[in-house]
């Protein structure tokens, strides 16, 4: 195989590892930030909200 069959083509690993990584950048900070609010709030309606409200303010960040 040469060097410009390669050039610019993502295998299918590729696509798995980066979007896996993206997905743990996105999630975790929305769900320690849900359970880390339930934990102080003690109420999981509020903790949703403030959770959802903490996603949304990621994503307008990325």
């Amino acid at each position: 195989m040469t060097s410009d069959n390669k050039t610019g083509k993502l295998t299918m690993k590729d696509i798995v590892l980066k979007g896996s990584i993206i997905a743990v950048i996105v999630t975790v900070p929305s769900i320690v930030s849900f359970m880390v609010f339930w934990m102080i709030l003690d109420n999981l309606i509020q903790a949703a909200i403030i959770g959802g409200l903490f996603t949304l303010l990621q994503w307008g960040f990325h």
